[in-house]
């Protein structure tokens, strides 16, 4: 047997590398064991596992792989894509946003998650500030909620007119085909949960020390407004679910099949093949003899404490 360097082979070392960017996504999900046991405390029945964890995972980065090669055919043919994410607090948005950037290079896949209007931005053109995040050719954007706050959070808290809400539901649509005729891919997700569900998550995220900080004042009166926020989905999706730009449902209850089924069908919205790159060839480096590398000072090295 080949008798292996102390440090291990440079293949070794790859296969290191690339089990510990696996384990990046089981952090994510350990995180999620951790708050689902907490949400359990709060339900009437210990929640089953509906999905096999190894069926999961299979699946989920054989997705992420697809991921990739969709990133290098968007590239390679300069296409624009926007998809927007939008549903009610806590309905699992953001876990699979971070599914889908997690393997990807965030100059060509990136996430606009914008905060409340400024007192400038609040006399603007409604759209613009929207506009400035739209993608260049071979970027896709992810938009963490939209220009669709109009009809949801703005409306329900009265942070505009009905007026301010017909005009939007009169200019959405034909800023949409806008997008669409210039090139942009637009495809638009509803994360859709149960009344029950999102009051567990909400009560998941109050005991949790380390999830306090996504509870906003905004989001716990949501909780009490949620028939207003039902009617206001159920308008929104009926005056912008448009031939050109169609709203897409997701059945969020259970976190991971969500995840797995709203990125399968991304995948599905844009025929892509795989790309072709050549294969890329390390050039020996360059030794200067004359070059010697100067001493560190011992403080300005981080405690080796692990």
């Amino acid at each position: 047997m080949t008798k292996r360097r102390p440090n291990g082979t440079i293949q070794d070392r790859i296969q290191a590398e690339m089990l510990d960017s696996f384990d990046e996504e089981l952090e994510l999900e350990i995180d999620d064991d951790r708050l689902d046991a907490l949400t359990n405390e709060f339900a009437d029945h210990t929640a089953e596992e509906t999905i096999d964890r190894r069926v999961y995972f299979k699946e989920l980065f054989r997705l992420q792989g697809e991921l990739v090669k969709l990133q290098s055919w968007v590239q390679h043919h300069k296409l624009k894509v926007v998809v927007i994410f939008e549903g009610r607090d806590s309905a699992g948005k953001g876990g699979v946003i971070k599914r889908i950037t997690q393997r990807l290079n965030p100059r060509v896949c990136r996430v606009a998650a914008l905060p409340a209007p400024n007192e400038r931005e609040r006399t603007q053109w409604y759209f613009q500030r929207y506009v400035s995040h739209l993608p260049a050719a071979g970027e896709i954007v992810l938009f963490d909620r939209s220009w669709y706050n109009r009809a949801g959070v703005e409306r329900v808290m009265g942070f505009c007119t009905e007026d301010d809400v017909e005009e939007f539901f009169r200019s959405a649509p034909e800023f949409e085909r806008m997008l669409v005729r210039s090139g942009i891919t637009l495809i638009k997700y509803w994360f859709s949960i149960t009344d029950e569900e999102q009051h567990l998550r909400f009560m998941m995220r109050i005991h949790d020390p380390l999830k306090q900080w996504k509870l906003s004042p905004m989001d716990v009166e949501s909780r009490r407004r949620w028939e207003q926020y039902t009617k206001a989905k159920e308008a929104m999706l009926e005056r912008t679910h448009i031939p050109e730009a169609p709203w897409y449902l997701v059945e969020a209850d259970d976190k991971k099949k969500a995840r797995l089924n709203c990125i399968a069908h991304l995948l599905e919205q844009i025929p892509y093949q795989e790309i072709k790159l050549e294969p890329v060839v390390l050039p020996p480096r360059v030794r200067h003899p004359e070059y010697s590398r100067g001493p560190i000072p011992p403080e300005m090295y981080v405690p080796a404490r692990y």
